[in-house]
């Protein structure tokens, strides 16, 4: 018998930088396991690589630049005819998600949220607006929008646990449209990895493009720094973040040992190097790539209950979880100094590591998945009545909209 070769066509919001965001690493994992299935991949995007995107033509990847509302789209798709199509963030698949359907209706059709757009969105305004309300109002644009997104795809990949229970019981979607797939490691060498007495100092990592980066920072140098310094001479802070504006910059402060480092060469060496990570991060979705990197680290850390969300709770934390400023620098403080807690602390990491997110437990039931969609892609899309709705009122109303932009662009050429 004959092995025909499925292909999977990419379409990313950014190419792939996965030292410079988590959403990049997921990106890269995910290629990984559609590559271990065997998938020929094609990867396309409307944006400019950078000189931090990753070589995807050295991992044997097709790779093309595209245009948003234009027919050469169109062409494109015919000449690629994919088996499946994986749209990066929901913006993607409401940009090009009715040309393929209309194109190859025969594709599954994936969506990788990489985090909720509008539970981050709701969060940002909550902070912003020094509100925290009980039952959110999810009555706005960009709740209607990413949901409506969802159910029009075929599968939906969720990264965090806490956003997989919120879609199912708040919203009601079916969990045959949902899969649960979160950023995913392998066991570290905890032979090889920095004892307590080896590291020193705190450390804070995060993309300053994304805000709750740049809050967390504002966070550390107004409120935590300040008390916790005092409390431990002579001890050090390092922040370190891809793309970080003149502001943050401008609130590195030698004096108070607060330093602003920009982008991490090296991400593995940075976290082996510090004691304890603080990450009071105050708003955002998803799971937090950094805690995670640093539990594979052997790094100890202090967050916030959105900083946990998804990853664990209070008796599995390899450190604490605390909202209270106060509670945090105690707490931190606690780690940086009692080496027998650091120990306890850093153990939990790696047993969270092994029983929540290693590899092997989401690997075969992936593949396995993907197999069984596209053996029972039409059934599957007959139970998907509310996603057919949707697809045919967006498929007419998306592609008027994307015909007219196309239209007036060719007027002003």
């Amino acid at each position: 018998m004959k092995f025909t070769q499925q292909k999977l066509l990419i379409i990313g919001t950014v190419w792939p930088e996965p030292n410079s965001s988590a959403a990049g690493l997921r990106m890269m994992q995910l290629i990984d396991l559609f590559q271990k299935d065997h998938w020929r991949l094609v990867f396309a995007s409307t944006a400019v690589q950078s000189e931090w995107s990753v070589n995807l033509s050295e991992l044997g990847i097709e790779t093309v630049t595209i245009q948003l509302n234009n027919a050469s789209f169109d062409d494109f798709l015919e000449k690629c005819q994919p088996n499946a199509v994986l749209f990066d963030r929901f913006m993607t698949e409401e940009q090009f998600g009715w040309r393929v359907a209309q194109t190859c209706p025969q594709a599954m059709r994936i969506l990788d949220t990489e985090d909720l757009h509008f539970l981050r969105a709701i969060r940002t305004q909550e902070w912003m607006s020094k509100t925290n309300e009980s039952l959110p109002n999810w009555q706005f644009k960009a709740c209607f929008r990413e949901i409506a997104s969802i159910y029009r795809c075929d599968l939906s990949l969720i990264i965090s646990s806490a956003e997989m229970q919120l879609l199912t019981h708040t919203f009601g979607l079916n969990p045959k449209l949902l899969h649960y797939l979160p950023l995913l490691y392998q066991s570290p060498n905890t032979a090889l990895l920095p004892i307590f007495t080896d590291r020193k100092d705190f450390l804070f990592i995060g993309n300053f493009l994304h805000e709750p980066n740049m809050q967390t920072v504002i966070e550390l140098k107004e409120k935590i720094w300040p008390i916790l310094r005092k409390k431990i001479p002579g001890v050090q802070l390092h922040i370190y973040g891809a793309y970080p504006s003149q502001k943050a910059l401008g609130l590195q402060n030698g004096k108070e040992h607060f330093w602003v480092h920009g982008r991490a060469d090296n991400l593995e060496k940075c976290m082996q190097s510090a004691r304890v990570l603080l990450a009071p991060i105050p708003f955002g979705a998803g799971i937090k790539g950094k805690l995670l990197d640093a539990m594979c680290n052997g790094l100890p850390s202090v967050t916030s209950s959105i900083g946990a969300e998804g990853i664990g709770n209070a008796s599995n934390w390899p450190g604490f979880i605390t909202d209270n400023t106060d509670d945090f620098v105690s707490a931190a403080c606690q780690l940086y100094t009692q080496e027998n807690n650091w120990k306890e602390a850093q153990e939990k990491g790696f047993e969270r590591i092994q029983d929540a997110f290693h590899l092997s437990h989401f690997e075969t039931a992936f593949h396995s998945l993907l197999h069984q969609f596209i053996a029972t892609l039409t059934q599957h899309r007959n139970q998907n009545f509310m996603g057919a709705l949707l697809q045919y009122h967006t498929f007419q109303s998306n592609k008027y909209f994307s015909k007219w932009i196309e239209e007036k662009n060719k007027d002003q050429h």
